[in-house]
């Protein structure tokens, strides 16, 4: 298969996160975390529009917010807050707090987040000081509007790399410091996930250093695309069988997440990073065309 990897324009995060892709916009919003950046890029205008959140230093993740076309829910901290955003000026603002998690453990903040099917919120915590691969003081959570955050998994390291296959009936989460992927039973109907079971394990794939799971995504078929953070590559993998059917490399080494978008659902958004003084093109997201396979765009977050 011949696929092709290509720059988005002036797309530089120093930490790219959480790709979302909008279909009533045609932009694909993802975050710079470390300095509560949140950014879009518009499909047809080939252009990225930035905004600084006021008073705050991290944006780990933005979500659309249902039926609300200049609200957004950002990770700040430990808070999931709304931000009022047009999309387009350079600054956005905080209107209030939907939840918080751990609120005593300080040192910690959210990492990565998604709405399920339905519109519901999935997402989790990590430790933000010391050795981040070492610790497991974070958590994953579900809420949906009305509710109160649910704690679904505990003693999690870093959370990230959700994704959801509903012909499957399946929940994808990656717990990055585990080096596997997580697959759960899920019930559409009520959000609940249960029985998780370790379909793929980057530590066979390459024993001598570890390869950090990071984002991932679904395609219609029910594969899943895992971003490697210091892999330089994204794997596609049928979950059914852990068997990895390519290997998409990207030109820098720390791929932070994945998400389907474009018209048609057939471009492959690749977010990186550019922690520790990588060379160009760190930081830069990607697109990748001629996959010849189409996923799910994001669902935006009822309230």
């Amino acid at each position: 298969m011949s696929y092709k990897v290509e720059a988005v324009p002036d797309s530089y995060a120093a930490l790219g996160e959480g790709p979302h892709w909008d279909v009533d916009r045609q932009s694909l919003y993802y975050v710079d975390l470390e300095s509560a950046g949140i950014n879009r890029y518009d499909f047809k205008q080939n252009k990225v529009y930035r905004a600084k959140i006021e008073g705050e230093i991290f944006a780990s993740f933005i979500l659309p917010v249902e039926n609300k076309p200049q609200e957004f829910a950002v990770g700040c901290g430990l808070r999931t807050v709304i931000v009022q955003w047009d999309g387009v000026s350079a600054v956005a603002k905080v209107t209030r707090t939907l939840f918080e998690v751990q609120p005593d453990l300080k040192e910690n903040r959210l990492n990565d987040a998604k709405t399920d099917p339905n519109g519901r919120f999935y997402g989790g915590t990590m430790a933000d000081s010391g050795d981040i691969f070492t610790q497991w003081k974070g958590e994953l959570y579900s809420w949906q509007a009305g509710g109160q955050p649910n704690a679904i998994r505990s003693k999690v390291g870093i959370s990230n790399g959700l994704a959801w296959d509903v012909k499957a009936k399946k929940f994808y989460f990656i717990d990055t410091n585990n080096h596997e992927v997580l697959a759960y039973d899920y019930n559409q109907s009520t959000g609940a996930v249960s029985n998780p079971k370790v379909i793929f394990d980057l530590r066979k794939i390459r024993p001598e250093g570890p390869l950090f799971p990071d984002g991932m995504t679904v395609d219609t078929d029910g594969n899943i695309y895992v971003a490697t953070f210091n892999g330089g590559t994204v794997f596609k993998v049928n979950p059914s069988t852990g068997k990895i059917l390519l290997e998409i490399k990207i030109q820098t080494t720390q791929i932070t997440s994945v998400a389907f978008g474009g018209p048609n659902l057939d471009i492959l958004y690749v977010t990186t990073a550019n922690k520790f003084d990588q060379p160009k093109p760190a930081g830069t997201t990607f697109q990748v065309t001629g996959l010849n396979a189409k996923g799910y765009a994001g669902v935006n977050l009822k309230i």
